[in-house]
């Protein structure tokens, strides 16, 4: 299940989700926080769901469909993450339950806020104690946290800031730090370390990556892999998305999970 923003250009939020869900082989179910106004340019704007409606979104496909794994993304509002936070807790979802993957999305890769101010310390209170693992970009790394991770040194001192904030586990990505020719990302489970690292994919198509990657974290969690062996898996997925990311509008197009199709021996 997908508990996210709708993004009217279809590269990220949940219609990345459930792309890659699909391409992965488990049914995608939505519980819709947010509706963007968006295309390859950037989001002009957004309206939130009324938080009693995301809730009910989440007891209705629980409490007959039922989930393996969940993944959150936009959250727009502090009110929206709290009545999430409720739901989660009577449907047994997060830490000691159903898996949850929390991709703390404050911000579009444009830079156009997707989250207000003041849900920022809802977001890190009430979804980190809860989430199996969170998946914060370096941007959102600096938000939560206030470090700059600049280097392998600073991602483990923000793996372990963002780890006292009460997830399982972190995932520090490094797609966003520059002047290196691979994407490291770091895993942390509060005792040990454990490295991702991919060359990095010369495209300037990258919409809906972190979507993606958290997706694919998701889908394989959803079918009782490990937390490193899920990272692993979704950090190849996002690679070769990126490889087969293609030009949408005037500006970033996605990237794409269709690669899988025309790859039956990777089913």
């Amino acid at each position: 299940m997908t508990v996210a923003g709708s993004d009217s250009g279809g590269g990220a939020g949940i219609q990345a989700d459930l792309r890659t869900f699909a391409l992965t082989g488990v049914h995608g179910c939505v519980a819709v926080t947010a509706v963007t106004v968006q295309n390859s340019l950037g989001v002009t704007g957004f309206a939130e769901i009324a938080p009693e409606v995301v809730a009910a979104q989440i007891s209705a496909v629980t409490s007959d469909i039922g989930v393996e794994a969940v993944k959150t993304g936009m959250l727009a509002s502090a009110a929206i993450i709290e009545a999430i936070d409720d739901a989660f807790a009577a449907a047994g979802i997060g830490r000691a339950g159903i898996p949850l993957v929390v991709d703390p999305v404050a911000a579009s890769m444009h830079g156009d806020a997707l989250l207000v101010e003041s849900a920022l310390e809802a977001l890190a209170g009430r979804m980190f104690p809860r989430a199996t693992l969170v998946t914060p970009n370096l941007d959102e790394v600096r938000l939560l946290t206030g470090i700059d991770v600049v280097d392998a040194a600073t991602q483990e001192r923000a793996a372990r800031a963002l780890h006292r904030l009460g997830p399982a586990c972190v995932l520090v990505k490094g797609g966003h730090l520059r002047g290196h020719q691979h994407s490291p990302d770091l895993l942390f489970d509060g005792t040990d370390f454990r490295r991702y690292d991919a060359v990095r994919v010369d495209t300037p198509h990258d919409h809906g990556a972190g979507d993606t990657l958290a997706a694919a974290t998701t889908a394989a969690l959803a079918h009782g892999r490990s937390v490193p062996e899920a990272v692993g898996f979704a950090k190849e997925w996002v690679t070769r998305s990126l490889t087969a990311a293609y030009p949408l509008g005037a500006g970033h197009g996605p990237v794409s999970p269709l690669w899988r199709l025309s790859a039956p021996e990777d089913r």
